[in-house]
């Protein structure tokens, strides 16, 4: 049977966590930067040549499925596996090095975001020779909605922001541990792609696609500035994301699933009741 127990996953979420090379890091976290970052161009391409949203949405998880199933690490998964590492004690494991780990992350998966964003730039626009086509457009106004739209409702936009930050790690670092929920490719795929739809269709904010469409919106010609997309999107969806996997996904299996079971497993067989002798 291809389905892994609760207690199971678990168990391999905290091993996830435990630290690597920095080289292996930067380019495993690079590697999933540019996949996602191009599966979110092939999502906007096709709701633009479809006009259905929904249909963008529905094959959007392809890229998520490709880059965990190769082994490639994002920001938004690691804020989830790496803290448990931490807590659960694991041998090599330190809050110095649990940082260091997600600034690797960050800039392995930016890098890679932005590469895509830099080619897709140049295929939309014919090498910047003309105006950007359809899907160019699309991408180049995306950023200003998510950045002014938001700063346009000050305090207000701010946590709407957030809040859609943190729903979307709910979501993402859900998929995350979906994978470690079976042992066979389909199973793996099946149970990812299911919180990753939600997450995108929802337009929840994600730190990584982010990284991708608002630096290709700048190159495009999107109205909005670097600082925009630092206050009005970036840094408040990056600490949403760590708020929704730490808190949603890792805190509550760790504490349900993996905390728990030593004290299930230290508790005595169940006696048989004793017979009165006649």
């Amino acid at each position: 049977m291809s389905y892994v127990p609760p207690a199971d996953f678990a168990r391999k979420m905290i091993d996830a966590g435990e630290a690597m090379s920095a080289r292996d890091t930067l380019i495993r976290a690079y590697m999933a930067g540019a996949i996602l970052a191009l599966s979110a161009a092939f999502a906007v391409t096709v709701t633009v040549n479809t006009g259905e949203p929904l249909l963008g949405a529905l094959l959007f998880p392809v890229g998520f499925c490709m880059l965990y199933l190769l082994g490639f690490d994002l920001l938004t998964g690691v804020f989830t596996l790496v803290p448990l590492a931490l807590i659960d004690r694991r041998r090599g494991v330190t809050l110095r090095g649990m940082l260091r780990n997600w600034g690797l992350v960050f800039a392995g998966n930016f890098a890679g975001a932005f590469t895509v964003a830099l080619f897709m730039a140049i295929i939309v626009t014919f090498g910047w020779s003309e105006a950007p086509n359809a899907v160019g457009e699309r991408i180049g106004h995306i950023g200003e909605g998510r950045t002014l739209g938001y700063a346009a409702h000050g305090a207000a936009g701010m946590l709407t922001l957030f809040v859609r930050a943190v729903m979307c790690n709910w979501m993402v670092s859900t998929g995350v541990v979906a994978a470690m929920m079976s042992t066979s490719v389909s199973g793996k795929i099946m149970a990812m792609w299911m919180p990753i739809l939600v997450f995108f269709y929802m337009g929840f904010e994600h730190s990584i696609v982010n990284m991708f469409l608002f630096p290709a919106g700048l190159l495009l010609g999107g109205n909005f500035t670097i600082a925009d997309y630092m206050i009005w999107n970036e840094i408040p969806t990056v600490i949403g994301n760590m708020v929704g996997g730490i808190t949603f996904v890792g805190g509550v299996i760790y504490a349900t699933h993996h905390k728990t079971r030593p004290e299930l497993d230290r508790q005595p067989a169940p006696q048989a009741p004793a017979v009165a002798a006649e």
